[in-house]
């Protein structure tokens, strides 16, 4: 099994960076882990709605030609469905029979994801109403991440 993890952004904070290789360590013992950092194009400097919509587009493109054919998507976006940890976890053993072994998640840029990478994802995900940094959310999906490998093999976890 392999999950591909696919950002926009690099993590900054260290504190972070020692959370997120702890979990990818824990991940590591159920599937191999690919994390993809795509460089975040949005800049403070990015004002009207034409230069976002670009920059958003620009940002799909990139993470498109990092999805294999075979792929199951599912990508992480505020319109998508809300799931409990075990909903998650029938989600991604469905996307690895789909995926041919393989799940791919999207981290979106700061501007959000285009409608082609959603239009390509298999699942849209919501983990909250909630707008949180890049940073943190990869952080979270990582623990989402460990969480359902743990129930799909019945091991405890805490709650």
């Amino acid at each position: 099994m392999t999950i591909n993890l696919i950002c926009l952004g690099k993590i900054k904070e260290p504190a972070l960076k020692s959370l997120i290789f702890e979990y990818e360590k824990r991940i590591s013992k159920f599937a191999k882990l690919t994390t993809i950092e795509l460089k975040d194009l949005a800049s403070e400097e990015v004002a009207s709605e034409i230069e976002k919509n670009q920059v958003i587009e620009e940002e799909g493109r990139l993470v498109l030609s990092k999805i294999q054919t075979r792929d199951y998507v599912i990508a992480l976006a505020l319109e998508g469905v809300k799931m409990t940890s075990e909903q998650l976890a029938v989600a991604m053993n469905k996307g690895f029979m789909l995926g041919g072994s393989q799940v791919t998640f999207v981290i979106g840029g700061s501007l959000g994801l285009s409608d082609a990478v959603k239009k390509r994802a298999n699942l849209l995900l919501s983990f909250s109403d909630f707008t949180f940094p890049h940073q943190l959310m990869r952080l979270i999906l990582l623990e989402q991440i460990y969480r359902t490998f743990k129930i799909n093999h019945n091991e405890p976890y805490h709650k």
